[in-house]
């Protein structure tokens, strides 16, 4: 039943990839919705999952929270790290982008594609009910995952074909996950410590380079707007999720 449910992630993961594939003509109004969807993803899901399954505290700071901001940093970090490898051999950058940001973030993201699977069949481990209710809220969310790998991928200059790729992996990563749960299960503490450190990284993509590249060329109303309606549309799957 697990698995089976994870199809359904898959299609939504693959429907958000195409919509963000299929709007260029709009990449800024694109990029504004992706800054507020993942906004959204991290403030209103990873985060409050994360505190909540990884409770212990380091030097009285939940290890969440330590983590979250490693991730913003390692996020940083890599950026800057790829950057300066680029600059050193001679390379050109694409408008001042590194392609392999664009791919790690994506792989990043399929990473948490297929812990999404792990929730899904760790739900359904618990019960029926459960399950069906973590289900309905990955696949909701999955749209978002979909259209931001997408976008994550192709904004920082990497060919379509590329792009398309990540889209693909990161579909069948849920699918994958849930099927994992047959065998093992993963810890509690584990799983929130990953959530907040990819949250860290995910909220460092959005505020550092898929909004201010959003607004670059285009300052206009109509992509703030956008970004709201990215973040409010996270919050209501979080409300009817719960």
């Amino acid at each position: 039943m697990a698995v089976f449910v994870a199809l359904g992630a898959f299609l939504m993961t693959l429907i958000g990839g195409w919509t963000a594939g299929h709007v260029t003509d709009r990449r800024h109004l694109v990029l504004g919705l992706a800054g507020g969807l993942m906004l959204g993803v991290v403030g209103l899901d990873l985060l409050p999952e994360a505190l909540e399954a990884a409770g212990d505290e380091v030097f009285g700071v939940p290890a969440a929270l330590l983590l979250f901001v490693a991730g913003f940093l390692a996020a940083h970090l890599v950026e800057r790290l790829l950057a300066a490898r680029q600059a050193a051999h001679g390379a050109e950058e694409n408008d001042g982008r590194t392609p392999q940001v664009g791919l790690t973030a994506a792989a990043a993201m399929v990473g948490h594609s297929a812990m999404d699977g792990v929730a899904i069949g760790a739900a359904f481990q618990v019960g029926e009910g459960m399950g069906l209710a973590v289900a309905l809220a990955v696949i909701a969310h999955d749209f978002a995952d979909g259209f931001n790998t997408y976008t994550l991928t192709s904004v920082y200059g990497n060919a379509r074909r590329r792009a398309i790729t990540m889209l693909v992996a990161d579909a069948v990563a849920p699918v994958l996950g849930a099927a994992s749960t047959l065998l093992v299960t993963i810890p509690e503490g584990p799983l929130g410590c990953y959530l907040g450190f990819f949250g860290g990284a995910l909220l460092y993509l959005a505020a550092a380079e898929i909004l201010p590249e959003a607004h670059h060329t285009h300052p206009a109303r109509s992509t703030l707007l956008c970004t709201i309606a990215g973040a409010a549309f996270i919050w209501v799957v979080v409300g009817v999720a719960e």
